[in-house]
């Protein structure tokens, strides 16, 4: 660590703790010790690249049987906070159209989808993109796709290259919460598709949502094909 004044948050839980072998690998993209179908092992390598693109430093401190604490030291900032303006309390126009939504975070995904019925539309849900795929093939109206970047089995650029395969013309929102430096890695967007970062409020999603709709930024994928994936 670089000398300086640090903001530390410090995390604790008394859970079950880790050996040194799991330790070492814990925030690289990927690695998890849960079964199929109930994590990418992407958690903590997000957490890693957020604290590091903010300069800060993450320290993990664990023993089998004894817990663990993650002890967060962020660079101390004298100046005096910037003044920003929100949009946050103007109103957002919702609508009907059918958006398909896929998102392999339960709890991301049941929250986007009742903020956007609350705004009028007909959701379609699935929870990674082959899922997504089948139901896309299926229904007919869908004006909006919303894939997450990394799920299993088909990432979201993946997906929307095969959709797009057969709607050249289809609307997507790309997004996701990780934000990985150089040794863990890049996740690749498409530079026209809107993104969305994860973590998002309500109205933003449903203004983010609205502005495509109604035509920003929905551009074809150029040079696009189903084969296409996500460098990890």
């Amino acid at each position: 660590m670089k000398t300086g004044r640090y903001v530390v948050l410090s995390v604790t839980d008394t859970g079950i703790g880790m050996d040194e072998k799991i330790r070492e690998k814990i925030f690289e993209p990927f690695f998890t010790t849960k079964g199929p179908e109930k994590g990418t092992g992407l958690g903590l390598a997000m957490v890693y690249g957020i604290v590091k693109k903010h300069d800060g430093y993450i320290h993990v401190f664990s023993e089998p049987g004894k817990g663990t604490t993650f002890r967060i030291h962020l660079p101390a900032v004298d100046a005096p906070p910037e003044v920003r303006s929100t949009r946050g309390d103007e109103a957002v126009r919702g609508g009907n159209e059918t958006i398909l939504l896929a998102e392999d975070d339960e709890a991301v995904r049941k929250l986007a989808e009742l903020a956007l019925r609350e705004y009028g539309y007909r959701v379609l849900t699935s929870r990674n993109g082959e899922e997504a795929i089948e139901i896309f093939r299926k229904e007919k109206g869908i004006a909006l796709v919303l894939l997450d970047v990394v799920m299993p089995k088909m990432g979201g650029r993946e997906v929307l290259a095969v959709m797009r395969g057969t709607d050249p013309g289809l609307k997507a929102i790309l997004m996701s919460g990780h934000a990985f430096d150089e040794s863990h890695g890049q996740v690749e967007t498409v530079p026209e598709v809107p993104f969305l970062q994860k973590p998002f409020s309500p109205i933003l999603l449903a203004r983010k949502v609205r502005e495509v709709l109604d035509g920003a930024g929905s551009a074809p994928m150029a040079g696009a094909d189903a084969t296409d994936i996500l460098s990890p």
